[in-house]
C-alpha cells in the first residue's frame, strides 16, 4: 500500500472550522471543532484518492512548502 502526505489547511469559519488540502482540487470538509475537521480530512482525502484512481488519474504529488515565521516587530 502506497502512503500519501499532503499539507492540510485548517481554518476558522463563521461556526466551525474549514478544512481542505490544496494539492486536491475539491477536497474539502467541515467540523464543529479542528478534532472533527482533521478526522473528517482523512475521509475526503480516502475518497478523494479513491475516485481518482477509479478514473485512472493520477494522484498528484504534494510540492508545497511551507514554514511558519516569526518576525519581530518594534511598534514604538
Amino acid at each position: 500500500m502506497k502512503q500519501f502526505t499532503f499539507r492540510v489547511i485548517i481554518q476558522k469559519d463563521t461556526s466551525g472550522f474549514h478544512g481542505f488540502v490544496p494539492s486536491l482540487p475539491g477536497c474539502h470538509t467541515y467540523g464543529e471543532n479542528i478534532e472533527e475537521v482533521r478526522k473528517n480530512i482523512k475521509e475526503a482525502v480516502k475518497g478523494w484518492i479513491e475516485a481518482t484512481k477509479e478514473q485512472g488519474w493520477k494522484v498528484p504529488n504534494d510540492e508545497g512548502i511551507e514554514t511558519i515565521e516569526s518576525i519581530p516587530y518594534n511598534y514604538a
